[in-house]
């Protein structure tokens, strides 16, 4: 298969244009056009959907493009295995990581990547709700949670842990629970499908608590959102350590049950699908946040 039609496909489709892509790569529109036809002539299907004012990807297309991102990768691997590849890391690498982490700690670092690496674009997605990167085409991904699915690879970037947190004020109404059973006679707030917790007290005694279940009025999909409605004095809340460490440090939210640790095992993870080739984009990314965050002092110890 051409790679050279190959590097024109994803590059007309992360741009949606196939001039502009030709132009990248040095080729005339007349040319570009061309050689994407022949490469759908070839695979039987229509990549690309055109009309006179815009280009969008086709289904086959949105199917085809990663791997299409792999073959390339692989090319650029195999040069680089017979010490001729490309050294310097460059393209456009999508990410996505939850937007409440992403908006403390990974956003005030991304012109300080963006100079030390002038040869790549980031298209970030930053959302609560899980992104498949299959199908998303994505490059990367941060997860807080131990791989599900046997496709993947990851690193570990950091330590993670999640308390149970209120404002002073809800406790002031409401009372403080002493035992884990309390949880249900309080207003508890659930963040997405929350599933059932495990409650480990210093003594090693443990109990189960469903957020759900015991004294659930308020569930939601944003963190930032769930955080701000605590401190508002909704209700009860499980959060991450490194989104409340600030609240609990200036006494705007306190936390619950401290004798009780959740047993979940959390931990933030830098995951790639496992097919890919570790890309030197890719990497260089791992390594900058594994650099800047990796050794979780920004939260840790609070």
């Amino acid at each position: 298969m051409d790679t050279d039609s190959l590097r024109l496909f994803v590059l007309a489709a992360e741009k949606l244009n196939i001039s502009a892509a030709g132009r990248a790569l040095g080729m005339a529109p007349a040319v570009a056009s061309a050689r994407l036809a022949k490469l759908e002539k070839g695979l039987g299907a229509d990549l690309l959907r055109r009309s006179t004012r815009k280009v969008s990807l086709s289904l086959e297309g949105a199917e085809f493009l990663p791997f299409a991102r792999e073959i390339l990768a692989q090319e650029a691997a195999a040069h680089a295995a017979l010490g001729h590849g490309q050294v310097t890391a460059t393209g456009t690498l999508r990410f996505t990581a939850p937007s409440t982490f992403a908006q403390l700690y990974i956003a005030p670092l991304l012109p300080a990547f963006l100079e030390r690496h002038p040869g790549i674009d980031l298209d970030l997605r930053l959302t609560d709700l899980e992104m498949d990167l299959i199908q998303g085409s994505f490059d990367l991904a941060l997860r807080n949670a131990v791989l599900a699915d046997s496709s993947l690879k990851a690193r570990k970037l950091a330590d993670d842990s999640r308390v149970l947190c209120a404002s002073p004020a809800y406790l002031a109404r409401h009372g403080t629970p002493e035992r884990p059973e309390a949880l249900a006679r309080h207003q508890l707030i659930a963040f997405k499908e929350a599933s059932p917790i495990r409650l480990v007290g210093r003594d090693g005694a443990t109990a189960q608590v469903d957020p759900r279940l015991a004294g659930c009025r308020l569930s939601v999909d944003d963190g930032l959102s769930q955080k701000l409605a605590t401190v508002a004095g909704a209700g009860i809340s499980i959060n991450a350590l490194w989104s409340v460490h600030r609240e609990l440090a200036d006494g705007s939210l306190v936390r619950v049950l401290p004798d009780y640790r959740i047993d979940d095992q959390t931990a933030l993870w830098l995951v790639y699908p496992k097919a890919n080739v570790l890309t030197a984009k890719v990497r260089v990314f791992i390594d900058f946040l594994v650099e800047q965050l990796g050794d979780t002092t920004a939260w840790a110890g609070d």
